[in-house]
C-alpha cells in the first residue's frame, strides 16, 4: 500500500459550541481552552511527519487548530472541506434539535436529510469526498507515492469521507466517530481505499509514513490495491 499518498484527516479541537452542547455549523465559533490543548497535543504527534501539503476548511476553528498544531505550515483553504450547512439548525442546542421531526431522519436515514435553509447531507458527503480524492490524486502525482498530506475538517465531514472509504452507505455513517483533534488515515489505491487509522487521539503516527520503495521483480509483488491476506506484517515492515 506504499504506492499512493496517505491522507490524514484531522478534526478541529473542541469549541465553545461543543462544550455548551450546541450545533455550531458554519458559525465562527472558536476553540475553547480544552480545544487549544487538544490542538497542541495533536501537533506534538504530527510535527515529525513530512507533510507534502496541509489543506483546511475555511472555518476559524480549523484554522486555529492548525495554527497551534502546525505553526510552521501554510495551509491551503478549500471550501470543499467546510462543515455541513445546517441552515436554521445552526446555533441551536442539540437537546432542542433532538425534538425536531428531522432529527430521527438525520440519525437513521441521513442520505435523505436536507436541513431547512441549508445543505443536504448527501451533497455534503459528495463534495467532501470529491475534494479529498482530487487533492490526493494531485499530491500523489506531484510528490510521489510516499507523500503524506493532511486535511483539517469537521466531524460529519470526516465521517462521510470514512464511510466512502469503507464502501458503506451514508445511512451508516452515524456509526462512525470522529472526536475533536482526532486523526484518521486513509490511503486511496486504484481499486479500493484502505482505512489505516480511525479516530486516533493518542497513538504514534510515525508508522503511517510509507517506507522507501524497494525494487522488486514485478511478479513478486502483489498489486497495490490488493489487501494483505492474513493481515500482513503491519506498517513496520
Amino acid at each position: 500500500m506504499g504506492s499512493v499518498a496517505t491522507l490524514l484527516l484531522l478534526r478541529h479541537g473542541r469549541t465553545t459550541a461543543n462544550a455548551d452542547g450546541g450545533l455550531a455549523g458554519r458559525q465562527p465559533v472558536e476553540l475553547d481552552d480544552t480545544g487549544r490543548a487538544q490542538a497542541t497535543a495533536a501537533g506534538e504527534r504530527l510535527r515529525g511527519l513530512p507533510l507534502a501539503a496541509v489543506v483546511t476548511s475555511p472555518l476559524i476553528r480549523c484554522r486555529q487548530t492548525l495554527e497551534l498544531a502546525l505553526p510552521q505550515a501554510a495551509p491551503t483553504v478549500d471550501e470543499g472541506l467546510i462543515e455541513c450547512g445546517y441552515g436554521s439548525w445552526e446555533g441551536q442546542p442539540l437537546k432542542k434539535l433532538a425534538k425536531d421531526p428531522l432529527w430521527p431522519v438525520v440519525q437513521q436515514h441521513p442520505s435523505a436529510a436536507v436541513f431547512p435553509d441549508g445543505e443536504a447531507m448527501a451533497a455534503m458527503a459528495a463534495r467532501a469526498v470529491a475534494t479529498v480524492r482530487s487533492w490526493d490524486a494531485r499530491i500523489t502525482a506531484e510528490h510521489g507515492p510516499e507523500a503524506v498530506w493532511l486535511a483539517c475538517s469537521h466531524g460529519d465531514v470526516i465521517k462521510a469521507i470514512v464511510a466512502d472509504a469503507l464502501g458503506v452507505h451514508l445511512d451508516l455513517f452515524q456509526r462512525i466517530v470522529a472526536d475533536p483533534a482526532s486523526v484518521t488515515a486513509i490511503r486511496y489505491t486504484p481499486l479500493r481505499p484502505f482505512l489505516l487509522r480511525l479516530n486516533d487521539t493518542g497513538g504514534d503516527l510515525a508508522g503511517l509514513v510509507p517506507p522507501p520503495r524497494k525494487r522488486r521483480r514485478r511478479s513478486a509483488r502483489p498489486a497495490e490495491s490488493d489487501a494483505a491476506v492474513g493481515g500482513g506484517a503491519g506498517a513496520g515492515r
